[in-house]
Parts: C-alpha cells; structure tokens; sequence
C-alpha cells in the first residue's frame, strides 16, 4: 500500500518531521483542530488510518469525516479500519494460511495466476500452539539423592541468589566430575541433546551452566515429532508467500512474541511515518494495547481479508474512560488489579466498546502492569483496552533495548500528531461517551472461579466460597454435592504411598506466564516463593500435575539468573516449555490412580492456573473446577494441595522440626521482588531474545519444506486437507437462496461459546474425529489435539459441537448429540449433519441470548458451514462470531424484541422456511414459516451493505479471491 496517494484529499497535510526532515506523516492534527483534540487517543488512531488509506471505494472521504465527528456520529456509523499489520498464532493460523494455499489453487483452476495469491499486509504467525505437556516433572528430578547426604535434613544457607535445591542434577554436563555422578552423558543422550538458548540454568553442585532441562527438551522433541507434518508447512508457507514471516516453534507465545518482538509502536517504512496497529487471530491480541499499540482480536475469515488488503468494517465506538487513581495494595499483584478492573468494566457494560484509561493512577502502573490489564479485555467484553503512549511507556522502551533514535523518532512524531499523553500537560483530557472510576487503593488479593473467568473471589473468602459451590445447585458456581457428603474422602495409593482426595482437592497446578502474567513481578515473586517454600522443608503433593511454561526463553532466563528456578523445579514446577499448553487443555491425563479415585467418589477436584480462562472441563473432564490465580497463589495453593484453606489462619503445611508454615511466612515482599527485578529483568535480556528469535533454532533451520508455487496436498495426510470454501468461486455475486423445509440441527440456550462450537483441546476417543483418524490408521496416542490438526477440515467438522458440556435441548443432558428427525435417531452431531447433507436437507441453529459468546474462533463459523448449516437464529450474538458468520456465508438471523422460541411456541421438532428478497438492506426484517403452518418475523443482521456483499458472495473468502480472477 502506497504511503502518498496523489489523488488523496489529504495530501496537504503531509509534512516533513521537525528535526528530521526526511521523515515523512500525515498531520492529522491539522485537520479537526479542537474537534480532533477531544478525541480519545485511541480513534485518533482510527483516524489516521482512514485519512492514510483513502483510496476513494473501500475508505471514502465521508468516512474520515465520521470519525472525526466520532462524538455525534459514535454507535449509528460504521467505518473502515486498515491496520498495519497481521498476527496469525499457529492453532488459528493454519487454517488461515491452508485457505490462502486452497485459494492459489482455486485461482489456478479457475484460469488466474496463483502467483499474485500473497499477503499485502505485513503479516506474522508464531508457532506456539503446539506444544503438549507429554513431561512434567522429569524422572531424573525424582531420583535417589543425586549429591549423596541425608536427604531429609534441611539445606545448607546459601546466598540469596545461590541457593539451590538438592536433588536438581546437572543432567550429563560435559566434563563434570562432581558428586552428581553424571560424567559425560551428554555426548549420548541422542536426540536430547540439542540446546534452546537464553536459559543459562546452572548446575546445583558446581555453579556451571548446563544444558537445557529435561523435560523442555523431551517435550520439544515430541512437539516436532508429532508436528512435523504442519510445521513443514508452515516452513512452505514462510517460503512461498511474500510478506509473510513465520516465527518457529521454542521461541515464545504470540502474545508474549507480539509484545517484546513484533511490536513497532510506530511504523516506518520508506520513511513514511504512521501509528502501529494490528489485529489477531487471537482475543488476547489486545495485550499490546497496554504499549499504546491498537490492537484486537478477529476471527480468522476477517483476518484473511485483512491480509489480503481488506479494511475491517466496525461501528465507530464508545470510547468508556476509565480513571484510575490512589495506590494497589503491596500484597496485590498485577492479577489482582486485572480482576478488580475486570470486574468494575464488566459491571459498567462496555461490552463491544473502546476502554481508554486515563488518571494519576495509570502513571503508577508498570508497562508489565498496562499489558496485563489489557489482555483481558475479552474477559469484561470490550474490543479493546488502551493505554496512549506515554514517559512510563517509553522508558521501558528504553530499557528492553529499543533503538535510541527510533525512539527519539517515535516521541517526536506521536508527539506531533497528538497521540503522546503527558500527565503534566495543562490541556484537558479527551471527552468520552462515560468515565468508570477506580481507585487502586480498594485493591486486595482474588482468585477467580471456580467456573467463569468473572466470577471474582477474595483470597480470605476462599474456604468458604468453595464451601458454599458445594452447596448451591448446579450452575454457574454450583456444584449441588449433598451435605452428608462434602467431607468425603477417597484414599488412594501412588508411587508406593496412600493419600486421600476430597472435594476441593488440587490436581492441577500450572504457573503461565504467556498474557495476563507477563509481568515480571508476579513470576519473580512465585519464584520467591518457592524458594522461601522449599528452604522452609514444604514440599507438593507427587501427584499434582505442577508445570512452568514461560511465554518467552526470557521469562526463564530471569527465572534462571534470579537463582529461583531451581526452587520451582523443586516442587515440581519444571519448565515444560515454550507455548500454549494447560491454558488450552493441551495437559497430559492425570495419573490413572488418580483419575479413578476422582471418579469413584465423583470428587470436586480442582485446577489452578495463572492463565486466562478457566471454563468447566477445560483443562481435564474430571476436573470440574478451575481457579485463575496469581503465580505466586498457584504456587501456594498447590503447596496446601486444596482450595479449603484459610491462608490467614491455617498453615500451608509442616516445614522442618515440624513448625507449622503460614503463608505470611513465605510471601515476598514488594520490596524482595523490587530488588531481584531490578537485577535481573534488564535491557540486555530483551536484546539477547530477539538476536536469538532472528536465528531460529536448529530444528526449524533443518527442518525440509517443499518450495512450489502450489502446495503440494498429500491425499493421505491427517493434518493438512485443502478445503472445499472456493468450490464455488465466481466472478458475479448471486442472489441469496431461500431455505426451504430446514430442520433445526441443534436447539441451544444462553450463552452458547465458541468453546461450545469450535473444536479444542484433545480428540475425545469415542468422537466422531477419533473414528475418523482411526479409520486412517491411527492410533489414540497419534491423534494429537483439535488445535493441530486445524488444517485438516476433516477433522474440525467432525469436532465442531463436540464439546462434551455442549447442551442441546433436544437430548436433555451435557453432550455432543442431537436428533435426527426424518428417522428418529439420536446422533453424533457430525453424522446427523451428514446424514441431513446426503439427503439434501438444509439445516439451521437455534439458539438464546449472546450465541458464539467467548475467544474469537474462525471454525466456530467454518465448522458450521460445512455442516451443512444455512443460517442461525438466536435472541442476540456476540458481534464478532456475527460477523465470522457472514465471512463464512451463513446467515445470522435474530428473533424480534420480546420474542424467543418459548414465546413463539416453538419446540425445535418443525421445518423452517425462510424466503430471502432478491435485494437485501441492512437491517431488514424477514418471514420464517414452520410446518406447522406460524409465521413469525425475524431480523436478518446485515448491518451495512458491505456485509451484504459479502454473503452474496458466499463469504468473504470467496468476495476476496475473485480479484484474482
């Protein structure tokens, strides 16, 4: 995209930048005067991009003017927006890079050139999905005393930084003659024996640097093995497409990678001058808000748009200013802010809204602090959280490596357009549509579930909050188990020693550190934690699935070079390495013992995690509650091995000599925490990351990938399947179809997530993908999890409404069923639709309030539409999967105000007619007629004639890859 368009309106308003007249901009501060100066920060962005990308048909004059008259014209306009760049992470990214290789060989056929088939916007895919946590705690960990000695006495006082637990050897160190006996193993250890850099993790007994853990490196091993198949096609892609970049697998998480890596705050290219923007394909893209970078999620079908130079079309927004003032609490972390925030936003509606924070609060808050707040922008529904760049955001600029004439380049021009905010400016803040009051110092310790990311509880509530889930119905919270029964408890044997379950024991412990816990304080402080643990004789219960996956190779060299790691790893907190794992259900089974002692006595076990979300059977089907937590807390929690304790009055454990240990005992201190952050979390680390990010790693540079222009599609491969969305690529829309005699394939209530819809997490062995794959010749240990095998329509179709808490009311019960009426049988989703499509019977959704609520998944919408589903009819939807519906070519439908199905009398059992006018207008209204005989009207949620466009099309796919035609 040209930088200077002559034919451009704005083209006066480009100006040379003072001090550096070869950098060019567009002024846009010139062009509203005091209108544009009451903007909120963040759609003076969107402002820019429409003045920028004016090209006269996808980005008009009048929408320039819209934005700027944001006050008057906020919710009743809709306009485009251009971002400057593209994330793709690996789970959604795959499809979307297996649609552009379908869509090169669509155009092939269709008489186009495959060539011209390439990103335009600049777009990045992190390869971070993949990883499995087929190791925790590594063997070698758990051996006799390594060191010799009495393992039992306590260990000897180190210094702070020095001190190290036993029975960490140096796992085969090169030359190492000490008492760990491990001599020169290393030279055999095969296939082991490659290294991931910025880990200088030390040998307990000799202070000298060894190779990488264990468990990263055997858990790195089968991430390649079993992806070996995507992974080469990734490299393909990384090789075939132009501007489009692929940052390979052991090197970080998106959101993490985004963050210290891809962000460019401002972006120059021919020394044009704009503000960095981006969307994902991932909800938690908003975490780069924080560096005042506007970003957000997108389903995958947008995003592709994007990347193909489609603008994003989004109704000019509320902008809700929230102030923050006074000073957090020392004992809350950066968690407890975010859940706090959370919950005041998601109390004052800003669902589908811009959240700016302003106020001498925010000037308090960390870079770290500011990203964390804004990654969990989806938890309280707005599309974004942002923070305007300000003199806390460049001197952590300064201090991660950041170039110092860029960053003299990047004040100047924010600066010049407005978009730098000074707190001791006399000017007045923007105005915005309402301001939310938060004052930091009403801040104290939460966790939060056991169920909903929302539901907030208060560290000191803990005990009896669970006390009261176990009591109350089944719901939200509730988990209805009979009084007689709460203090049940199951003994089990494991690893020759008898322990007992009950309800609210832990079973789950996982420290996350890729979005909302960034921040070096909150894993500096587990890690102080767990030192102050483990030098105090706590230990964790051996059959509590512990793990450690940093977001970032820097998150563990600070770990590592804080002297704390090894503390981790003593209670069993081992880096498992380096991408999504718990956070999305990708954890090996629980030990079988343990499964089964769960199920025999239908014990509430429980998981906690410092991630984001924590959705009932997420993270294991047996375990039915989940608590988002703090590092620090998970720690704790798991050392207490149960949810049912009052950490102000019950210790955590026994430690040496039998002293009862409390929490105060081993909870750092803000000022501990200060001092190792300072020491350890320093410019150079953030440099040394993105010198080795450049390089790659060996695996990836060995890796072989074919170089055609065409994919080279294996018939028999399980993971990568070019897929039938361009089947129909024409030049010409054509008129909506009417659907005629439609059976309802699912009849669904409230709140119907995309966790609900979308395939995740592992294949269940007795699905319809699981059959499938064994049809292949697969075995289950072969299969893999939903997230890899994205690429492979096949499966996801098979997947998608196969989430086992799914509830259609057709069978009564949690489960992936449904009913297929022409014959009566009740189903796996998958073949009820399959049976519908091979006697050619259209089918559609029912469903209630805010359907494909939750993270934005691109086959939330594909999967439906191969399905054979032709439109969905719900009492309201969450505006993303609305619009990844229409990408896709299935109608969004909603039923009147004051209508639903109960009103309407209707059971799901009828067929549905629905006759579509040959011209279409936002908005309209249209007739559904039953076979019963009721008619009854509907809206058709087409909001502008873009959207219209698009659906004639039969998506946006399909609207896209005809240019190449």
């Amino acid at each position: 995209m040209d930088s200077v368009r002559p034919e451009s309106p704005y083209q006066p308003v480009i100006e040379a930048l003072e001090n550096y007249p070869q950098k060019k901009f567009y002024n846009v501060s010139k062009l509203g005067g005091a209108k544009y100066d009451t903007l909120p920060y963040s759609i003076r962005v969107l402002f820019e991009s429409s003045v920028r990308n004016y090209d006269g048909f996808l980005v008009k004059e009048t929408d320039a003017m819209n934005i700027l008259d944001w006050k008057t014209k906020q919710n009743n306009v809709e306009v485009p927006f251009c971002p400057a760049r593209v994330v793709l992470q690996d789970f959604t990214g795959i499809p979307a890079m297996v649609d552009f290789a379908a869509m090169r060989e669509a155009v092939r056929n269709a008489g186009g050139d495959p060539v011209k088939v390439n990103p335009t916007c600049p777009t990045d895919l992190t390869v971070d999905h993949s990883l499995q946590i087929d190791f925790s705690k590594c063997a070698i960990q758990n051996a006799p005393n390594p060191g010799g000695g009495d393992s039992q006495k306590p260990m000897a006082k180190l210094s702070p930084l020095k001190a190290q637990p036993r029975k960490l050897p140096c796992r085969g160190l090169a030359g190492c003659k000490g008492p760990c006996g491990a001599g020169d193993a290393s030279r055999n250890s095969g296939q082991f024996s490659a290294q991931i850099e910025n880990t200088p993790i030390l040998c307990p007994f000799h202070l000298q640097p060894v190779p990488e853990p264990e468990t990263v490196l055997k858990n790195q091993e089968m991430e390649f093995g079993r992806n070996r198949e995507r992974l080469q096609f990734f490299k393909w892609s990384s090789k075939v497409f132009k501007n489009i970049s692929v940052i390979p697998p052991e090197t970080g998480m998106a959101h993490q990678v985004n963050l210290e890596y891809l962000s460019r705050v401002v972006f120059e290219v021919k020394d044009f001058l704009y503000p960095d923007s981006v969307v994902g394909t991932d909800s938690h893209t908003t975490m780069v808000n924080g560096l005042g970078i506007l970003g957000w999620g997108v389903g995958g079908i947008e995003t592709e748009a994007v990347m193909l130079g489609m603008p994003i079309s989004l109704t000019l927004p509320e902008v809700v200013g929230c102030e923050l003032t006074g000073t957090a609490s020392p004992l809350a972390t950066s968690i407890d802010i975010v859940l706090s925030i959370t919950k005041h936003l998601r109390q004052a509606d800003v669902a589908g809204k811009f959240v700016e924070f302003f106020g001498s609060g925010v000037s308090q808050l960390s870079v770290a602090d500011r990203t964390t707040i804004a990654n969990m922008c989806p938890e309280y529904g707005a599309v974004l959280s942002f923070f305007p760049v300000d003199n806390v955001t460049l001197k952590h600029l300064k201090h991660t490596g950041f170039d110092k004439a860029k960053l003299e380049v990047m004040e100047a021009y924010l600066k010049a357009v407005k978009l730098f905010r000074n707190d001791e400016s006399s000017s007045r803040e923007p105005e915005y549509s309402q301001v939310v009051q938060i004052s930091l110092s009403s801040i104290i310790p939460y966790v939060s579930g056991p169920k909903r990311s929302q539901d907030r509880v208060a560290v000191s509530n803990m005990k009896s909050d669970f006390q009261a889930c176990l009591n109350e119905k089944s719901g939200v919270k509730g988990f209805q188990i009979a009084v007689e029964k709460q203090n049940d408890t199951v003994p089990v044997q494991y690893e020759g020693n008898e322990y007992k379950l009950s309800h609210g024991c832990i079973v789950i412990a996982a420290v996350i550190s890729c979005t909302n816990n960034c921040n070096p304080s909150v894993m500096l402080a587990a890690g102080l934690l767990a030192k102050k643990a483990v030098e105090a004789g706590l230990v964790v219960k051996p059959y509590i699935r512990t793990s450690l996956s940093p977001g970032s190779g820097m998150v563990t060299h600070y770990l590592s070079s804080s002297g704390v790691l090894p503390y981790l790893s003593k209670l069993g907190f081992e880096v498992v390495g380096y991408g999504c794992s718990t956070c999305v259900g990708n954890t090996a089974p629980l030990p079988e013992a343990i499964r089964n002692a769960i199920k025999q006595g239908d014990i509430i076990a429980c998981g906690v995690l410092s991630g984001t979300k924590n959705f009932e059977g997420r993270l294991c089907d047996c375990v039915r509650a989940n608590y988002l937590a703090s590092p620090p807390l998970v720690v704790a929690y798991a050392i207490a091995g149960t949810v049912r304790i009052d950490f102000e009055n019950e210790p955590l454990g026994t430690g040496y000599n039998g002293k009862s240990i409390y929490l105060r005992d081993i909870w750092p201190t803000r000022r501990e925490l200060h001092t190792v952050e300072e020491e350890c979390v320093i410019s150079s680390m953030f440099k040394e990351l993105k010198e080795k990010m450049e390089k790659g790693n060996k695996r990836w540079n060995l890796l072989e990938a074919p170089e055609s222009t065409l994919f080279p599609w294996d018939l028999k491969s399980t993971y990568i399947r070019c897929p039938s969305f361009f089947d129909k690529l024409a030049k010409e829309p054509v008129s909506p179809q009417p659907i005629e005699n439609a059976h309802v394939l699912l009849y669904l209530g409230d709140s119907v997530t995309t966790d609900h819809i979308s395939p995740a997490g592992s294949i269940a062995r007795s699905s319809a993908a699981a059959k499938y794959l064994t049809n292949k010749g697969l075995t289950p240990r072969e299969f893999n999890s939903y997230g890899a095998r994205r690429g492979n329509d096949a499966v996801m179709t098979r997947g998608t409404f196969a989430n086992i808490k799914l509830l259609n009311k057709f069978i009564g019960k949690p489960a992936p069923k449904t009913i297929h009426f022409p014959s009566g049988q009740t189903l796996d989703v998958f073949e009820a639709a399959e049976l519908y499509q091979k006697e050619g019977i259209p089918v559609i959704i029912l469903a209630g309030k805010k359907y494909g609520l939750g993270s934005s998944r691109d086959w939330a919408a594909k999967g439906p539409f191969l399905l054979g589903v032709k439109a969905v009819l719900a009492e309201s939807y969450e505006k993303v999967h609305k619009s990844q519906l229409i990408g896709i070519g299935i109608a969004p439908l909603q039923f009147l105000p004051g209508e639903n199905p109960s009103t309407l009398g209707l059971t799901g059992r009828e067929q549905f007619s629905i006759l579509f006018p040959p011209e279409l207008s936002p908005g309209m209204t249209l007739d559904i007629k039953t076979s019963t005989g009721k008619v009854f009207g509907v809206i058709a949620l087409f909001e502008n004639d873009m959207e219209i466009s698009l659906y004639k099309y039969g998506g946006s796919l399909n609207f896209v890859a005809r240019r190449f035609l």
